[in-house]
C-alpha cells in the first residue's frame, strides 16, 4: 500500500515520503497514529504544495537566524538560581533554558539545539556559550548569580 507519511517514522522514511509499505502496517500502525495517510492523487498534491510552503519557511527561519546571530553575540544574560555556599547549582542550567532565555530578551526563537553545551552549568559566576547554525557561529555571555 502506498502512504503519504506525515511525520518522520524511523526505519521508513521522514515526513511528507511516499512510500511503499506492507497492508498490515499501514492500516494497523501508521494511519491510526496519525504518521501516514493513503496516498491518493488529490493527497499528493496537497502533500506537494504543504512540502513546498515548509521549504520557504525554512528558508525565512534560516534567514532570520543568521541575521539574529549578529544581536546574540552581544547578547549577556542575567540569571538567579538557588546555590550552596560554595557557588555549586542545585539545578543546572540547561540549553532548552538558555534558549527560552535568549527568546524571553531578543524575542527571538532559537532552537535550543544550536546551542554548544557540553553539560549543564552548574557554577556561579559568567561564562561564556557558543551558538552554532548553518555554519556560523556566535558566542554570548551567562552571568548566574546565587539567589
Amino acid at each position: 500500500m502506498k502512504v503519504i507519511l506525515l511525520k518522520d517514522v524511523a526505519k521508513v522514511g521522514r515526513r511528507y515520503d511516499i512510500k511503499d509499505v506492507s497492508d498490515g502496517f499501514a492500516q494497523n500502525m501508521l494511519i491510526p497514529r496519525g504518521m501516514a495517510q493513503i496516498a491518493t492523487p488529490s493527497a499528493i498534491k496537497n502533500v506537494e504544495m504543504m512540502k513546498s510552503r515548509d521549504l520557504t519557511n525554512k528558508k525565512i527561519e534560516e534567514d532570520l537566524l543568521l541575521k539574529n546571530l549578529d544581536t546574540i553575540k552581544n547578547l549577556k544574560i542575567f540569571l538567579k538560581e538557588k546555590a550552596n555556599d560554595k557557588g555549586h547549582l542545585f539545578k543546572g542550567i540547561t540549553r532548552e533554558m538558555l534558549a527560552h532565555e535568549i527568546e524571553k530578551e531578543t524575542k527571538f526563537k532559537l532552537n535550543s539545539d544550536s546551542i554548544i553545551l557540553d553539560k549543564p552549568l552548574k557554577e556561579v559566576g559568567e561564562h561564556k556559550v557558543s551558538i552554532e547554525a548553518l555554519g556560523k557561529k556566535a558566542e554570548f555571555s551567562v552571568e548566574i548569580k546565587a539567589a
